[in-house]
């Protein structure tokens, strides 16, 4: 899927369409995937995909520091800006460079697109755009601790995010909108990490009790069954059960693992391995969303069974989820020592 360019965005079957060009956000989450796949197995061949990925990110980036996000094959702009989940997208994965051991010089171009970028994600009120945001910034505070700045970005946008909760919250929907659409554990997962980087309980508190309730929504007798954007769901309706995204099972192993490596509640651990099962034939249809011949993943679960497509977004989820469980599982066994 991968050319001098960047990823491309789509597929027919497994076969790259070139017809559809490259998004910022597939680049952002192939940034993220090869980073992530460059600390945890050493993959030092795998720093020609970093630069690739990040070349892309710099070629879109405005000189106002905003983004295009959708990128003709002829390298054209089809669009004036990205949106502000795209821009939080990126700043999770240049916000994560800094926290590894790549090169200098390419983490110094890296810093660069954060810095450029990151007062619009400041600005933004799209809640998962806040939630990206945090995850960049976990990562930069952690890379930058003497650096005071990082921390008290964490807090004004886990702030707005708590807000929405209290706002929007009841007895029986504890959630921050009131509705349930797409990506939804990033927001518990973005508290997880702001508690971590402050201390602050009330954030730990809301991610909790936020995680458990999608949780409970999306886990039905055992079987990852994440909402669907056909209709999502809205608070007082009926949750949609198709079509059903692969990004939604990779949010939930990552939210998870995290809530399981911040408090050591295996139940936790448990939600993360539910949901990465989804990829592997436990789901709703009982078909295998991974495809291990391809190395792809199927772009999602109709009611009439797999979309045939492998495009960018479906393989990069897999790709993330399967690299948090290997963090997991370390955690796992750590925690069985003690």
């Amino acid at each position: 899927m991968t050319d001098d360019t960047g990823i491309l965005q789509h597929a027919k079957s497994s076969i790259g369409d070139r017809r559809e060009g490259y998004t910022t956000d597939d680049n952002a989450r192939a940034l993220l995937a090869t980073l992530r796949y460059h600390e945890l197995q050493d993959g030092e061949k795998n720093l020609g995909l970093v630069r690739t990925y990040l070349g892309f990110l710099l070629y879109v980036q405005k000189k106002d520091g905003r983004l295009h996000n959708l990128i003709g094959y002829d390298h054209s702009f089809f669009d004036e800006k990205s949106s502000d989940d795209s821009i939080g997208r990126v700043l999770w994965a240049c916000g994560y460079s800094q926290d590894t051991s790549i090169p200098e010089d390419v983490r110094m171009a890296a810093i660069e697109i954060f810095d450029r970028s990151l007062i619009w994600a400041l600005d933004s009120s799209s809640p998962r755009a806040q939630a990206l945001t945090i995850l960049g910034l976990y990562h930069y505070a952690k890379a930058f601790p003497e650096d005071e700045n990082p921390q008290l970005n964490v807090i004004h946008l886990a702030d707005r995010l708590c807000e929405l909760f209290r706002q929007t919250s009841t007895p029986t929907w504890q959630w921050f909108e009131p509705y349930i659409t797409y990506a939804n554990p990033r927001l518990p997962h973005a508290l997880f990490r702001a508690y971590q980087v402050t201390g602050r309980k009330d954030y730990l508190r809301i991610a909790e009790r936020t995680l458990k309730f999608l949780a409970a929504n999306d886990i039905v007798k055992g079987t990852y069954q994440p909402v669907g954007n056909q209709s999502w769901y809205k608070k007082g309706g009926k949750k949609a059960l198709y079509d059903q995204q692969p990004l939604e099972a990779s949010c939930m192993v990552e939210a998870a693992s995290i809530a399981y490596q911040v408090t050591g509640k295996k139940m936790y651990s448990k939600m993360a391995w539910t949901a990465f099962a989804w990829y592997l034939g436990k789901n709703s249809n009982g078909v295998m969303v991974y495809n291990p011949v391809t190395g792809g993943t199927y772009d999602g679960i109709s009611a009439r069974g797999l979309n045939q497509n492998q495009g960018a977004e479906a393989g990069l989820s897999y790709l993330l989820a399967r690299l948090e469980m290997e963090v997991l599982s370390k955690h796992e066994s750590q925690n069985s020592l003690r």
